[in-house]
């Protein structure tokens, strides 16, 4: 006679598992004809934004209007097709703009493409050595803060178009070194081009605020060009600047490979594979609060190396996946992965039927889009808010700015990632103390003597509607990933959900954000959470990132909070002690 067999706790799941692309699992589940029409449509919905965007970013970093096409019609593709994220969308960020606009100053365009191609092998190593789970340890304000930082130098860097500056010698860099040579050359602005900057940037706005649902970008730039060509306007455009988009991909090859010119770029190549797993995975996460889906983050890092190695052959510069560009995936309705490499299929057609329109594109509204993406770049509420929450979060935040803006990203991000664990260090020894008594292994006790006995309930294994979290250590920017995704998990089964924090001695920025995501989430699903056993100071750390009621509930204890859940008509009638799980 056969026994069934009992398995403790989740199997380890498959290489093969751990790196299936998306795009197979949802052609599993059932590829239907609705499904190829939603996909369709978001697919066209990001391909209008992604046409200026594009072009726009590949100009400030150094690259032409036509290489920008080509990152995100070949990587955007690949990123779909082979990434671990249903919804992501790859393509050119401005966040690369710094350092791809350094690489192609210090090494060339061929050195951009070769450092492209290296930091795909990178991006492909650390996910099939599995690292990708560690890129999630770096500390909320850093993140913050290299992302402001990046926006006030794009916004510095399109200062020139903007304007349309005449300048006597190549514009420096370096911003101290940028900021008077700009101020000394006002006198030649062009009123022509401020208008059509100016425009371009009134357009987007009101369009944002009035008509949310319309290509805010693509029309503001199509307005403008329509307004510069028909009125004549003295101003420089793709086709002026640039001879304008070819019709046609290239054919796919690599620049002369030297051992030498390997070393070379070999920094960048780390920096762009640094700061592009970031993103992605950033990226992927924005996706995943929206939709309630879970990405497998190291296969998201294969999928985004193979797609940078095949930006570099096509002529191409650095792939990651985008977040707004994700978002409005996201929100036009997308089903899958398809969405992503219909998308790019998209800009290929423009491509190959309406290329010669791009040659009226003024380079000051790509000036003008820019300026709005660096404005929404610049997480403003939450800058000032880690600003207010603590000396050290701040500390941190504003090292990593600065850095940012007058030194170097990937310094910037080192110095902001070991002075944030100096930063958990110093916390964790506050928490520290000594307790008299304190066994091993605790000692038995006779029922009468425990103080607070509550009558067992028979229910409390069975209730599906709550599910309680016991939270122990401190909750801190190295456990914030792998306790989000346990809390996320669980929201998506339950009716309500107690978190308690009875045993943890300190919480930082990234936890508070984490649970800030997950009060996000909830709401939108009509969740009710409720934190239990919070210190003075966690509440404090919690309000200073704006976790407050209504967004969440506070009570002194676990069965404080159960019996607010169990008055009538509490959180849809929710009843009855739970099952308990805890992490350790």
């Amino acid at each position: 006679m056969a026994h069934p067999t009992t398995t403790f706790g989740p199997q380890e799941p498959s290489f093969s598992e751990l790196f299936t692309p998306k795009l197979v699992t949802v052609l599993r589940e059932g590829y239907r004809l609705e499904h190829l029409r939603a996909d369709a449509i978001a697919g066209l919905t990001v391909a209008i934004v992604a046409l200026p965007l594009s072009m726009a970013i590949a100009i400030a970093s150094g690259a032409s209007p036509a290489q920008g096409l080509y990152t995100a019609i070949i990587g955007g593709f690949l990123v779909s097709a082979l990434g671990g994220s249903r919804f992501q969308i790859g393509g050119p960020a401005g966040a690369f703009i710094v350092l791809v606009a350094a690489t192609v100053q210090a090494h060339g365009m061929d050195g951009l493409i070769l450092a492209t191609f290296i930091s795909g092998l990178i991006l492909a190593a650390i996910g099939f050595l599995r690292l990708g789970t560690y890129i999630k340890f770096i500390p909320y304000p850093v993140t913050v803060g290299f992302t402001a930082g990046i926006a006030v130098i794009i916004f510095a860097s399109q200062i020139k178009e903007l304007l349309g500056l005449t300048l006597a010698s190549a514009e420096p860099g370096a911003l101290l070194e940028k900021l008077p040579v700009l101020w000394n050359n006002l006198p030649t602005a062009n009123p022509a081009t401020i208008a059509l900057s100016a425009s371009t940037v009134v357009i987007i706005v009101a369009l944002k605020r009035l008509r949310p649902r319309w290509p805010g970008l693509l029309i503001a730039v199509a307005a403008t060009a329509a307004a510069a060509a028909l009125l004549a306007l003295p101003v420089s455009t793709i086709g002026s600047a640039f001879g304008g988009i070819p019709g046609s991909l290239p054919t796919p090859h690599l620049p002369q490979i030297t051992i030498e010119k390997m070393m070379a770029v070999m920094p960048s190549a780390f920096a762009f594979a640094l700061l592009g797993s970031i993103e992605s995975l950033l990226s992927a996460v924005v996706a995943d609060g929206m939709t309630g889906r879970r990405h497998r983050s190291n296969c998201e890092l294969v999928g985004q190396g193979v797609a940078n190695m095949g930006s570099a052959l096509f002529g191409g510069f650095c792939v990651t996946g985008t977040i707004a560009r994700t978002a409005t995936n996201v929100r036009s309705g997308a089903h899958g992965p398809v969405a992503g490499m219909l998308h790019a299929l998209f800009l290929l057609m423009f491509i190959l039927f309406a290329a010669p329109l791009a040659s009226f594109i003024p380079l000051a509204s790509l000036a003008g889009v820019l300026a709005v993406v660096a404005w929404n770049m610049f997480e403003k509420q939450a800058f000032w808010t880690l600003l207010k929450a603590s000396r050290g979060d701040a500390a941190v935040l504003l090292v990593t700015f600065l850095l940012t803006i007058f030194r170097d990203l990937t310094e910037a991000i080192i110095a902001g990632f070991a002075l944030g664990s100096v930063l958990f260090i110093h916390r964790m020894s506050q928490t520290t103390a000594v307790h008299a008594h304190a066994p091993f292994v605790a000692e038995d006790e006779a029922d009468a003597t425990t103080g607070g006995r509550t009558t067992y309930d028979e229910a409390a294994a069975s209730d599906p509607d709550i599910m309680i979290y016991r939270i122990s250590g401190a909750f801190f920017f190295g456990a914030a990933a792998s306790i989000g995704a346990v809390l996320d998990r669980i929201s998506d089964r339950h009716r309500a959900l107690i978190v308690d924090l009875e045993a943890v001695p300190f919480i930082d920025s990234t936890a508070a954000n984490t649970i800030e995501n997950l009060a996000h989430k909830a709401g939108r699903r009509g969740l009710t959470i409720l934190l239990t056993g919070t210190t003075e100071a966690l509440r404090a750390e919690l309000f200073a990132q704006g976790i407050r009621p209504p967004m969440v509930q506070f009570e002194t204890t676990i069965e404080t909070a159960l019996a607010r859940l169990n008055l009538p008509g509490g959180a849809d009638r929710l009843h009855s002690a739970p099952a308990v799980v805890s992490p350790h």
